[in-house]
Parts: structure tokens; C-alpha cells; sequence
């Protein structure tokens, strides 16, 4: 798979929706770590199980708004650090072992990932628009890459990120 980055360019209204999508996703990875560590969650497909009632529970409505398959990435995220920490384990590594930490909103920093659905790309691929509950809206691209090499069926996964 080849991962091209590009910059957002958005107006402030944009961002604070971006970034409002971050921290649900990061709640809802925090959410999965907790539910591991209280043994609920034996396998990836348990935490996915465990994002789609999530969405639906009442006292969390705003985990609704996030799209389907960015909180079923976030599942992946905090699976891949419960795995590789097994893994450490496993090996007998000696010193930490990695244990998997909560991550913190840390302001303009962190991203959520979009894989197929969530996100539209443009016909000229110079702007990106992110469809889901949070109605971030249309950001222009900047990047060193000219995604028109690519057919639109070919670019599979969009994320949001922000950073300073």
C-alpha cells in the first residue's frame, strides 16, 4: 500500500470539527483499552462488536457521529498495541514490554482514519470532503504528490489529522 501525506487547508470552524472527531476517536480507542483491561474483550472482533453498541449507546450519542469504519479503525489501532504487547511478552524482551497506554487529547494533535466510506475525494483530487456526522466539510490538499496519477478507485483510505 503507498501513503501519500498532504495538508489541510480549512477555515477555524473546519479544524474545531476535526478535531472534535479526533477526540471521539480517541474516546472510543480509550473505550476499547478499557473494556480489554476489564476482560470483556478476547479478540479484535470483540472490540469490534464492542464499537458498533457504543454507537448506539444512549449516554454516549456523540460516537454515533463518527463514521462506522473510522471507529472500527480506532478498534484496530488499540488491538494492534494489546497485540504488540502480547507479542513483547511472548518474546521474553527484556525491560517494558510496552504495555498499552490511554491516549490524551492533546490539542492539534492526533488523527482519525477513514477507510472507505466517510470521505470523498474530488474529481480533481485537489480537495478532500469529509461526509460523516461532523460535517467538517471541504479542505483543499497540499501535498508534494499529484494524486491525478491515480484512478479514484484506486485511492482507498482518507484520514484527518492536525498537527502544528
Amino acid at each position: 500500500m503507498l501513503v501519500y501525506e498532504a495538508k489541510l487547508k480549512g477555515d477555524k470552524h473546519q479544524y474545531e470539527r476535526l478535531n472534535e472527531a479526533i477526540r471521539t476517536g480517541l474516546f472510543v480507542r480509550n473505550s476499547c483499552l478499557r473494556i480489554w483491561e476489564d476482560g470483556n474483550a478476547k479478540s479484535r472482533n470483540d472490540l469490534y462488536k464492542y464499537v458498533t453498541r457504543l454507537a448506539k449507546n444512549k449516554d454516549f450519542p456523540w460516537t454515533n457521529k463518527l463514521n462506522s469504519q473510522a471507529r472500527q479503525a480506532m478498534a484496530e489501532r488499540a488491538w494492534a498495541a494489546i497485540s504488540r504487547f502480547f507479542d513483547n511478552c511472548k518474546k521474553q524482551i527484556p525491560g517494558k514490554k510496552g504495555y498499552p497506554r490511554y491516549k490524551k487529547n492533546r490539542p492539534n494533535h492526533g488523527s482519525v482514519e477513514y477507510k472507505v466510506t466517510g470521505w470523498k475525494l474530488s474529481e480533481n483530487r485537489d480537495r478532500i470532503t469529509f461526509t460523516d456526522g461532523f460535517k467538517a466539510g471541504e479542505f483543499k490538499l497540499y501535498g508534494s504528490r499529484d494524486l491525478n496519477y491515480y484512478q479514484l478507485e484506486q485511492i482507498k483510505r482518507g484520514a484527518g489529522s492536525t498537527s502544528s
